[in-house]
């Protein structure tokens, strides 16, 4: 990125925004929240939305956008701040480096309030200061109404894309969690607790001056979707699933799982079900592209894996039928994937308005209900790709669920897979003009070649 393109980058946002609103946006960029006590905070991230039209991580700052202008609205530091934290830029450096137009203390912001709208920030704070200075509830998720609501749909359409900036930093972030899925495999031969791993892995990140997009997964558990532990030890016979993405400065993410052998070969069992994984993944990315229904890319992973398990003699039945029948979901309960950006799971603190296309609501069905996005594709567009197959017990010893599928599950067959909790494969996927791009390429996903990275 050169010095002068991300003024020009943000003021081509501000104009695209222009172009779809005809109301001033306000958008906050939120605050510290602390720990226990007031100075001791919880690391800070900007608001997303604020970041897109601002591009630095600024604290306790708002920024006016109308008719393609950026006013700033943000107080100089107290001089005594310099004693704890050094020297920090003017309110004039900070409005030349992002191209505002205007800049004033927060103070004089309610003065700049009329027909404005806005978008809910996370921390509570700043919510509470939003709601107060315009008078109305600034409503979360799917509750935006009126001009916040139209403001959010704007925000939507013109983030469902990525422009040139956007992928600089896309790629930097992806790059960096690609190193880092390679120091924890060379780790864990060496580590005795799944922290260990986490560790190197995350020294990675830290070491480029990025922090980690989300909670890292690392864990022998891997039927538990989001496991935020690390204290399991992890042994010979262990699968571990790995699931661990970059943030850059600026707030881009990437998104990466792999699953290894902790012993560094795949056990017969695991290797029959990791290739089944994998070839819903592949058949997954070889179809995306501009136009494609991103359902539709779901349900051929559902049937690509449900033929694998059938093959297996897990699953008895017609792959089609098993997939109407949500018995596919008995072990791939989650969505094939989400929009990736700003954000990992990109935009969804407003609900479904960026994953859902207009005039399609979630499915109440098992094998359905947990799809993040249901859209068409367009080119710009970055989405996850991450099938999988876990042995949930929430799941598979649920009376009603295990009536329902009996005659579908070859139970005595499943037990002969217990060494295999979890397996999930994710790379991030860039829709182009004419497919697709991974942009997590750079990290084999083939059985063989993990077990090359092991050794």
């Amino acid at each position: 990125m050169t010095a002068n393109s991300l003024p020009e980058t943000l003021r081509h946002r501000r104009q695209k925004l222009a172009q779809l609103i005809d109301f001033p946006a306000i958008l906050w960029s939120g605050a510290n929240s602390p720990r226990n006590f007031p100075a001791n905070t919880f690391p800070y991230r900007a608001n997303s939305h604020f970041l897109y039209f601002a591009g630095i991580p600024l604290q306790n700052a708002a920024i006016r956008l109308e008719a393609g202008n950026l006013q700033l609205f943000i107080d100089d530091p107290d001089p005594s701040s310099a004693l704890w934290h050094g020297e920090t830029p003017t309110r004039e450096e900070i409005a030349e480096k992002i191209g505002a137009n205007d800049t004033r203390p927060m103070a004089e912001l309610a003065a700049y309030l009329e027909n404005a709208a806005t978008v809910p920030v996370q921390d509570a704070g700043t919510w509470t200061q939003q709601t107060q200075l315009l008078e109305r509830w600034i409503l979360p998720k799917n509750q935006l109404e009126g001009i916040d609501l139209d403001l959010a749909k704007a925000i939507v359409s013109l983030r469902l894309t990525h422009d040139q900036t956007a992928l600089v930093e896309l790629r930097k972030a992806a790059d960096v969690s690609v190193q880092a899925h390679k120091a924890g495999m060379a780790a864990t031969s060496k580590s005795n607790v799944e922290a260990q791993v986490r560790a190197a892995m995350e020294a990675v990140i830290m070491g480029h001056n990025m922090t980690t997009a989300y909670t890292s997964i690392v864990t022998v558990h891997g039927e538990v979707l989001h496991n935020g532990h690390y204290h399991h030890p992890i042994e010979p016979g262990d699968l571990l699933l790995v699931d661990v993405g970059a943030e850059t400065q600026t707030g881009w993410a990437a998104d990466i799982t792999r699953t290894w052998p902790v012993s560094g070969k795949f056990s017969s069992t695991q290797r029959d079900i990791y290739d089944i994984v994998l070839a819903a993944h592949d058949a997954c990315i070889e179809n995306i592209a501009p136009g494609v229904e991103y359902g539709e890319i779901h349900l051929l992973a559902a049937t690509v894996i449900t033929e694998g398990l059938v093959n297996l003699g897990i699953l008895r039945g017609n792959p089609e039928d098993l997939v109407k029948t949500d018995a596919h979901a008995l072990f791939f309960p989650h969505g094939i994937g989400h929009l990736l950006g700003l954000d990992v799971h990109d935009m969804e603190d407003l609900g479904d308005l960026a994953g859902y296309d207009e005039g399609r609501k979630r499915s109440d069905r098992f094998g359905l209900s947990y799809l993040r996005l249901n859209r068409p594709l367009r080119p710009g567009m970055l989405v996850t790709i991450e099938p999988g197959f876990y042995q949930v017990p929430a799941i598979l010893n649920d009376p009603k669920v295990k009536s329902q599928y009996q005659s579908r599950v070859n139970w005595q067959r499943l037990e002969q897979f217990a060494d295999v909790r979890g397996i999930r494969i994710e790379d991030d996927v860039l829709v182009t003009e004419s497919g697709r791009e991974v942009l997590t390429a750079a990290l084999p996903n083939s059985a063989n070649a993990i077990e090359e990275l092991l050794t």
